[in-house]
C-alpha cells in the first residue's frame, strides 16, 4: 500500500528548487558552466572570504570558551538524564565520524602538494616541509571539528533539553521563539539541506575521482569522467539498495570494518616506512600547529593578496560548513545526556588527534620518499593530478597491489555509507526533524546526491564541485553565527534559574506521589505500567488536563496552547516575551528493571508518564495521578517558573521589565 510522504513542504520544495538552479546551470549553459561557477567562486571570495575564516575563528573561540567555563556543567538534556552510550562507545564513535573520503584523497596528496608549493616559503625546501605539515594540520584540525561541534551542540543541546526536533531551526529558539515554525525557520532548514547536498556531492566528486585513479592504476580503465559517472551510478544504486532492503546493521558493520582496515593500512605505512622518524616529525607537526595556530586562524593575506587562500583554506572551511549538519547530526543523536565539557573535549580533540597522527604517517612519508627513493617522481605525479598520488606512493612501498586494492575498497565503502547516511540526515531534516520517514523520501535524497555530484562535474569536474560548495555554504555560514548567539543565549538563562533555583529555598516543588492514596501508591511500585498503558494515561488523562489548564490561562491573557512532540509526548506551552516559555510536557520513558526487581513477572523496563520542562530540569514520573491532582502539579510548576523568572539573575540575563514578568490578575 502507498505511504504518504512525511514532508515539510516549504522546505522540501524550497530546497529542491534551489538545487534545481544549480543544476538548470549545467543543463542551459553546458559549454560556459565551468565558468560560470568559477566566476561565482571568485565573486563570493573575493567580498565574504573574510568572513568564513572570522567565523570559523569565532566558532573556535566560542565552544572552547562554553567547554572551560560554567556551561561545561550543562547536560545535553534533562539535568537528570544519563549518557546513551558507555564512555568508550561514545569515543569509538566520534572516531569513526573523523574517518571519510577526504583522508584517504589527501593524506598523501595535500602534504605533497604544499611542500611543491607552500604559500610563502621556497617550494621543495626545508621551510616548505614545515609548512606543509603545518597548513596541513591547520585545515584538519581542531577548526573543522569546531565547525561541526557547534551545529552538533546545538541540535543536541535544544533536541534533548527543550525536547524540540532535531532540526537546525531549532537551534534558534531562543531567539525566533514560535517563529522558528515560520519563513525564518523554513529558510534556515532550507540553507542547511542545500549546504549539505552540495557538501556531500563534493566528497562524492573527491572520491570517485580517487576510485577511478585506483581503477587505473590496478587494472589500466582509463581516466576521465566517462567512467566517473557510470561509477557514481553504481555506488548510488549500491547505497539504495542499502536504503530499500534495511541493510543498516550490514552497512554499519562495514563501516566499522573498514575503519579497522583503514587504521591496520596506516600502521603498515607507519612500520614499513621511516617508523622513528615518523614519531619524530609527529612531535614536531603538533608544535609546528600550535606555534602558529592563532595567525593561521586570522590570515586572510591581506596585505600579500594570493589565490592560495582560496584554493586551500577558504574552500576547505566552507566545505567542513556544508558538511557540518550531516556530521552535527550525527554526533548530536550520540551524544545526548554528555554535558557541554565532556562533548566539546571529545569532539574537538578525539578525531583531530588521530587525523594529526594520519596526515604525519602518510604526509611525511610521502615527502621523504618523494626527496629519497623518488627523486620528485611522486611529486611530479601529484602536481599532474591529485588524484592518483595515494596510488603513486604505494609504489615506493612493499605490497602495492594488496594495498592499493584496499585502498579503492576503502573510498568506495566510505562513498555508499556517505550517500546512504546522508539521505537520512536530509531527509530528517527535510520531513521537520521526522526520522520515521518513507523509504521512497531517502531514496529521493540518495538519489539527488548522486545526481547533483554527476550534473557539476560535467559542468566543470572537481572546480565545479568546489564552487557550489562555496557558494551554498555563504548563507549557512550566517545560519551557525546565529546559532552561537542563540547557544550562548539559552545557557545563560538555563544558568541562571539554576542559580536562582539554589538561592530560593521558599519555591514550592512537587512530589511525583503527591496525592496519590498508599494503596495507590502501593500498586504502582509492585506493577510496571507497559508502553500502552502509559500511552493510554497521557491520552485520558493528561492532555485533557494540560487542556483546561491551557484555556485557564488563555482566557486570562497568557496564550497558551497544548501540542503533540516527538515520541508520543504531549506539553503544555505559553510562550513569552524575553524570558523562557513556560513549557510543561509529558513524554513516555523506558527504565530498566533491576535484577531483583519485586516487580510482577520481573520486566525487562518499566514505562513511566516522566515530566520535562523548558530549564531542563529534573523531570519525574507523574502515572497514576488523576486529572485533578495533575492540574494541581502544573500550577506548582508555573508558579515556579514565574518566582524564577522574576528572580534578579534571571531579570539579568534577559533584560526583561518586571512588569512583563508579573502572574495574570484573578
Amino acid at each position: 500500500m502507498f505511504k504518504r510522504f512525511i514532508i515539510n513542504p516549504p522546505v522540501f520544495f524550497g530546497a529542491v528548487a534551489v538545487i534545481g538552479i544549480f543544476l538548470a546551470i549545467g543543463v542551459v549553459l553546458p559549454d560556459r558552466a565551468g565558468e560560470v561557477f568559477k566566476s561565482l567562486q571568485e565573486a563570493i571570495l573575493n567580498s565574504f572570504g573574510w568572513l568564513y575564516l572570522l567565523a570559523v575563528g569565532i566558532f573556535l573561540v566560542t565552544v572552547l570558551l562554553l567547554c572551560l567555563g560554567r556551561y561545561g556543567r550543562l547536560k545535553l538534556g534533562p539535568d537528570e538524564s544519563t549518557p546513551d552510550f558507555r564512555f568508550t562507545s561514545w569515543i569509538a564513535m566520534l572516531f569513526a565520524a573523523g574517518m571519510g573520503i577526504g583522508l584517504m584523497f589527501y593524506a598523501v596528496g595535500e602534504p605533497m602538494t604544499h611542500f611543491m608549493a607552500p604559500p610563502t616559503a621556497e617550494p621543495r625546501s626545508i621551510a616548505a616541509m614545515r609548512e606543509a605539515m603545518s597548513v596541513t594540520f591547520f585545515h584538519w584540525g581542531i577548526h573543522a571539528w569546531a565547525i561541526y561541534a557547534v551545529v552538533g551542540l546545538s541540535l543536541a543541546y535544544f533536541g534533548y533539553r527543550y525536547n524540540l526536533p532535531l532540526t537546525i531551526r531549532s537551534g534558534l529558539y531562543p531567539l525566533l521563539k514560535e517563529r522558528i515554525d515560520g519563513p525564518i525557520g523554513h529558510a534556515v532548514d532550507i540553507f542547511a539541506i542545500v549546504g549539505t547536498i552540495f557538501g556531500i556531492a563534493t566528497s562524492l566528486g573527491v572520491g570517485v575521482s580517487q576510485i577511478n585513479a585506483g581503477l587505473n592504476y590496478l587494472l589500466g580503465i582509463p581516466m576521465g569522467i566517462e567512467i566517473q559517472l557510470p561509477l557514481i551510478a553504481v555506488i548510488i544504486a549500491l547505497a539504495t539498495v542499502s536504503v530499500v532492503t534495511g541493510l543498516d546493521k550490514g552497512v554499519r558493520i562495514l563501516s566499522e570494518t573498514n575503519l579497522i582496515v583503514a587504521i591496520l593500512l596506516m600502521i603498515f605505512v607507519l612500520l614499513v616506512g621511516p617508523t622513528a622518524l615518523l614519531f619524530r616529525d609527529f612531535v614536531q607537526n603538533l608544535g609546528l600547529y600550535l606555534d602558529s595556530l592563532v595567525l593561521r586562524t586570522f590570515n586572510i593575506y591581506a596585505y600579500q593578496p594570493t589565490p592560495w587562500i582560496d584554493a586551500w583554506t577558504l574552500f576547505y572551511w566552507a566545505w567542513w560548513i556544508s558538511w557540518s549538519p550531516f556530521v552535527g547530526m550525527f554526533i548530536a543523536r550520540i551524544s545526548r545526556g554528555r554535558t557541554v565539557r565532556e562533548f566539546v573535549t571529545a569532539v574537538l580533540f578525539i578525531p583531530a588527534g588521530f587525523t594529526f597522527f594520519w596526515m604525519t604517517v602518510f604526509g611525511n612519508t610521502a615527502i621523504f620518499v618523494d626527496t629519497g627513493a623518488a627523486a620528485g617522481a611522486l611529486g611530479a605525479a601529484i602536481a599532474n593530478d591529485v588524484s592518483v598520488g595515494l596510488f603513486k606512493f604505494f609504489e615506493y612501498l612493499p605490497f602495492s597491489g594488496l594495498t592499493s586494492t584496499l585502498a579503492v575498497l576503502l573510498v568506495t565503502i566510505f562513498f555508499i555509507t556517505s550517500a546512504d547516511s546522508g539521505s537520512l540526515v536530509i531527509d530528517a531534516i527535510a520531513a521537520g526533524g521526522e526520522t520515521q520517514t518513507t523509504t521512497g523520501q531517502r531514496i529521493f535524497w540518495c538519489v539527488l546526491e548522486g545526481v547533483v555530484a554527476a550534473s557539476l562535474l560535467l559542468a566543470g569536474g572537481l572546480g565545479a564541485l568546489q564552487s557550489a560548495t562555496v557558494a551554498s555554504a555563504l548563507p549557512f555560514t550566517l545560519v551557525m553565527l546565529a546559532l552561537v548567539w542563540s547557544l550562548l543565549v539559552g545557557m545563560r538563562a538555563d544558568l541562571a534559574q539554576q542559580q536562582a533555583h539554589a538561592t530560593r529555598s521558599y519555591i514550592p516543588t512537587a512530589h511525583p506521589a503527591a496525592g496519590l492514596t498508599w494503596q495507590r501508591r502501593l500498586a504502582l511500585i509492585l506493577h510496571a505500567p507497559t508502553e500502552a498503558e502509559v500511552g493510554e494515561f497521557i491520552t485520558t488523562q493528561v492532555r485533557p488536563a494540560l487542556e483546561q489548564v491551557a484555556g485557564e490561562l488563555s482566557s486570562r491573557g497568557r496564550t497558551s496552547h497544548v501540542v503533540e512532540e516527538d515520541g508520543g509526548a504531549i506539553a503544555l506551552r505559553s510562550p513569552a516575551d524575553g524570558v523562557r516559555d513556560f513549557v510543561y510536557g509529558v513524554s513516555r520513558s523506558a527504565q530498566p528493571v533491576a535484577t531483583f526487581s519485586p516487580l510482577a513477572g520481573k520486566p525487562d523496563y518499566r514505562y513511566e508518564a516522566r515530566t520535562y520542562f523548558s530549564s531542563g530540569g529534573r523531570g519525574y514520573d507523574i502515572m497514576g495521578m488523576n486529572r485533578d491532582q495533575i492540574i494541581a502539579d502544573v500550577l506548582v510548576q508555573f508558579e515556579r517558573y514565574l518566582l524564577l523568572v522574576q528572580s534578579p539573575a534571571t531579570q539579568l540575563v534577559h533584560g526583561a521589565p518586571e512588569h512583563e514578568l508579573d502572574p495574570p490578575s484573578p
